[in-house]
């Protein structure tokens, strides 16, 4: 059995559990941003252009500058990303640097809310800031290195597409356990970002997201073999 298992393992493409631990963590970090910092996403941006329509027409407890300080984070770090991609030859130096980047801004972040908590405005966006500055770092290298089927931090594109293929019948086994998978990824983390913070405070899922990243940064980069990187017309996902 061991040496069947140990042959399954080596088939099993190593991005495939890093976007679903990637998918975890989405959900783990909007939880966090979306109970504890006043209504407004970290990962999900399409949330935020959503919550400024809400805030424009005065809805209570939606705040136009929160939501424009996370979108101003996710497409800054986003741009960088760009800017530096050439330097970047592979797809394992591409998601190695991700993680790290990762890792280090949802340590700074816990650490800000450790010592300050996140009542008042300054270290509440500065915990925004970092968090969407990950997210946007993160969301332009995924969308370089296309794994099918996982975008890690959209879902509306993921279920469209199940519900179509599945009525047609034209899904593929690999396809339909990816969005499946995809989909559970999301669920779960908001579950255990949610059930993290009825009992602790914001710096418990910030520092389970950045230990997560570590871990999976690490355990990629001995998994991992390096790889051309595929051509990419941008790093816009679509939903």
């Amino acid at each position: 059995m061991w040496p069947y298992a140990r042959f399954v393992l080596k088939r099993i493409d190593p991005l495939v559990p890093v976007f679903t631990v990637l998918t975890v963590l989405s959900g783990l970090l909007d939880a966090s941003s979306y109970l504890r910092l006043g209504h407004v996403f970290t990962a999900n941006m399409t949330g935020n252009v959503v919550i400024l329509g809400f805030a424009a027409a005065g809805a209570p407890g939606f705040s136009v500058p929160a939501s424009l300080a996370s979108l101003g984070g996710f497409l800054v770090s986003t741009a960088i990303v760009g800017w530096l991609s050439p330097l970047m030859k592979t797809v394992r130096s591409q998601l190695l640097a991700a993680l790290a980047v990762e890792t280090c801004l949802l340590g700074c972040a816990c650490g800000v809310a450790a010592a300050n908590g996140v009542s008042g405005p300054g270290p509440r966006y500065t915990v925004i800031v970092l968090g969407a500055l990950a997210m946007g770092t993160r969301n332009a290298q995924v969308s370089r290195i296309k794994v099918a089927e996982m975008r890690t931090t959209v879902l509306t594109l993921t279920l469209t597409s199940l519900a179509y293929d599945l009525a047609r019948g034209v899904i593929t086994t690999q396809q339909l356990t990816r969005r499946l998978v995809s989909v559970a990824a999301m669920l779960f983390g908001a579950y255990v970002g949610a059930l993290l913070l009825r009992h602790f405070a914001i710096e418990w899922p910030l520092g389970v997201g950045a230990g997560a990243a570590g871990l999976t940064a690490v355990a990629y980069a001995a998994a991992s073999r390096e790889r051309k990187t595929p051509q990419a017309s941008g790093p816009a996902q679509s939903e």
